[in-house]
């Protein structure tokens, strides 16, 4: 994309940092990413123009710095934006460093070429920042080593024993609960995001059972306070002290229900935008993120296939999660099975124009007489809702409304709205498209996986299965490179060495993988990817680093624990493995997650409320999540099958959305690793083992027995 600018632009690399240290220039640090809005228009403004170019090309060493494909130095250069700034970053971030140290003196995000709306001109950025380093060398060294003691700083000292999750969940609650929009779900204020993490964590929290102790205490019910959580629409008031788990249903069923009818969903051709820019989900920032469809769709998923939810609800909750599939399916799959990262919000007449729509363009697209019913279906009745001159597709008026409104029967404005989005549809596939980043990256992938592995168990569907199944197999041949695992998918003079998020994402993928048909080369990848985690990035006071002394990321490697728009990675790691552990009965992993929660503690006293992904994993290392290994002969499969699943229903269990891992190993499959090696099939028909952490319940010799032992290893 910067191939044309005039700009002498040099990668991060030995050779560029090199000359910046040997010529004592100062380094001129561009992040961003394909599909973000304001890089395109800092890139045009400035990069391309030839006086600014000139600028930067006479005095600093400019490298261009993609922030996808190395996600540990943004971190580091977007921690120091909120250290000397005060306040959090975004892209373009633009830092200016030391060419000695890497150490930022100065830095901003986007900036104008000339002055304008509050921010100086690039130019005069340019001129101040190359006299200030010339002039004053010393205060510069100095406000980098206090740069440096305050992010040493942010790191929260180990404690010696894990935190109660009781406690730490109320507290996590009462803050979400307490900044909760009442009216349109998600956080109050704008811009909105969708916060997949702390969304699924509020679904693990509304349908968890009660711990023992919770049952006996009554610590499971919340005490009233000034901020009570958001309800969705068919909710009753409630008039008692809220338990957690109503607690954590409302809020969540509420921000996924205004989330899914508003303007976050391409209401046309599937998937969800990055982020709402107005505080009642109008209008989106319009790129489309692989990592956030990947999280949202098990959590539609989710709500499709709870059965306390409003029946509207969830026939809204399975649109949305039938439409990011269709999305992946259609403009995201590479020919390998792999996914492409992002498409960008840009395309012919600006941000957003090719979802945006005129009166006039829809009376084109549709016949006469779908125009009434186009106007009220996709909230076309009011004034235009972008700019005041066109409209962003919304769906927030039920389709019962919309028949009482135009006097017609339900079943017919039904039929002619599926007729209308299609139509609509085909019209706008001859638009010029957005552009599309096809970079293969592993994290991103492996959460994609994830979600469409979980969704096929969740939904029973047999085209999320295969899409999962073929984007792992990609994976496998793409970024696993002799017992070595890449970030990215390229050639080998581009590949970047994996960090923590790939190694823990894919982790789980392959876990959850693994329950949709058992392949015994996936767990023994899953058993070398834990290994590699404990190998490369265990940090001795616990947790895991982000990135490992090969990658030489500038200011240190990072050890955090809160999520931002991916699960924490510390938090998946300690997730996987205490699954993979319990699993294969290795009490390494399982030492090395509670030595990580023991470095979390910090954190989730302080600020449990921004570590949903943690606060997941404290959750399943206080109370183990359920296990079920069925060993059968091949002749017995579908009726093991078809019993795992009524018996976990029949518990109240959705496969693949409550924390239960389930798995199908036929009797023939050999050379298992540690304890799954014992867990042989003893009967005729095969035998279950039913497991909850440490305590497993008698061996199940038959299918009609399996209920039973699930139910009482459930209420244990």
């Amino acid at each position: 994309m910067h191939a044309g600018n005039p700009v002498d632009w040099q990668p991060w690399d030995d050779a560029a940092l090199a000359s910046g240290r040997e010529t004592d220039t100062p380094i001129l640090l561009s992040i961003g990413y394909s599909a973000c809005h304001w890089c395109h228009v800092m890139a045009h403004e400035c990069f391309e123009d030839p006086a600014i170019a000139a600028a930067m090309n006479r005095g600093f060493v400019s490298i261009k710095l993609d922030r996808e494909e190395r996600p540990d130095i943004d971190r580091v250069y977007q921690l120091a934006h909120q250290a000397l700034i005060g306040r959090g970053g975004g892209w373009p971030l633009t830092a200016f460093l030391d060419p000695q140290d890497l150490s930022p003196f100065y830095i901003g995000t986007y900036f104008p070429p000339a002055p304008r709306h509050g921010l100086p001109g690039f130019a005069d950025v340019l001129q101040g920042v190359r006299n200030h380093f010339d002039v004053h060398r010393d205060a510069l060294r100095e406000q980098a080593g206090q740069l440096r003691e305050w992010m040493q700083r942010m790191e929260n000292p180990a404690s010696d024993a894990v935190p109660e999750a009781v406690p730490v969940v109320r507290t996590a609650l009462q803050r979400v609960a307490a900044r909760a929009d009442p009216e349109w779900g998600g956080t109050r204020g704008a811009p909105k995001f969708p916060r997949a993490t702390e969304l699924e964590w509020l679904l693990d929290v509304a349908f968890e059972p009660l711990s023992p102790r919770e049952r006996g205490t009554g610590e499971g019910t919340e005490p009233s306070n000034p901020h009570p959580a958001p309800r969705a629409k068919d909710d009753a008031p409630l008039s008692r002290p809220v338990s957690r788990r109503e607690n954590g249903r409302a809020v969540a069923h509420l921000t996924l229900a205004t989330m899914a009818a508003r303007g976050l969903q391409d209401h046309l051709g599937g998937g969800f935008f990055r982020y709402s820019v107005d505080a009642n989900w109008t209008i989106p920032h319009f790129e489309k993120m692989l990592y956030d469809n990947a999280q949202l769709l098990p959590a539609y998923a989710r709500l499709a296939a709870d059965g306390n939810a409003d029946a509207g609800l969830r026939v809204s909750a399975s649109d949305a999660a039938r439409g990011i599939c269709n999305w992946l399916a259609r403009d995201m799959t590479a020919p390998d099975g792999a996914f492409y990262s992002a498409l960008g919000a840009d395309s012919e007449g600006g941000e957003g124009c090719f979802y945006l729509w005129t009166r006039e363009q829809v009376q084109k697209a549709l016949p006469a007489e779908m125009d009434a019913l186009a106007e009220h279906v996709f909230g076309m009745e009011g004034p235009a809702n972008f700019e005041g001159m066109a409209w962003h597709l919304l769906r927030d008026v039920p389709l019962t409304e919309v028949a009482r409104r135009l006097g017609r029967a339900v079943g017919e404005i039904e039929s002619g709205y599926e007729a209308a989005r299609s139509t609509l549809f085909a019209a706008r596939e001859s638009r010029e498209h957005p552009t599309r980043d096809d970079k293969i990256l592993t994290a991103w992938n492996a959460l994609a996986i994830s979600g469409l592995a979980r969704t096929a168990r969740i939904l029973e569907d047999a085209r999320c299965a295969d899409m999962a199944s073929r984007a792992l197999a990609a994976l496998r041949e793409s970024v696993w490179i002799d017992g070595e695992l890449f970030a990215n998918a390229a050639e080998p003079g581009q590949r970047i060495p994996g960090f923590l998020d790939d190694h823990a994402f894919l982790l789980d993928a392959l876990l959850e993988t693994i329950q949709l048909a058992f392949d015994p080369r996936h767990l023994d990848w899953a058993i070398a990817l834990a290994d590699a985690l404990l190998d490369k990035f265990a940090d001795a006071d616990g947790g895991f680093w982000f990135s490992t002394a090969r990658h030489a990321t500038p200011l240190g490697r990072g050890r955090g624990w809160s999520d931002d728009s991916l699960p924490n990675g510390n938090a998946t790691a300690v997730r996987s493995l205490l699954r993979l552990g319990h699993l294969a009965g290795d009490t390494r992993y399982l030492d090395a997650a509670e030595h990580a929660l023991r470095a979390a503690s910090g954190a989730l006293q302080r600020y449990p409320d921004a570590c949903a992904a943690l606060l997941r994993a404290l959750q399943e290392f206080e109370r183990p999540r359920l296990q079920v290994v069925v060993r059968f002969p091949d002749t017995h499969r579908d009726g093991w099958r078809t019993a795992l699943r009524a018996a976990l229903r029949g518990a109240g269990i959705v496969p693949g959305g409550d924390p239960v891992d389930a798995f199908l190993i036929p009797a023939g499959a050999a050379a298992l690793p540690g304890l799954l090696s014992e867990r042989t099939s003893r009967d005729a028909e095969g035998t279950a083992y039913v497991c909850a952490g440490l305590a497993c319940q008698t061996p199940v010799p038959s299918p009609g027995d399996l209920s039973g032992a699930i139910l009482a290893a459930r209420e244990g």
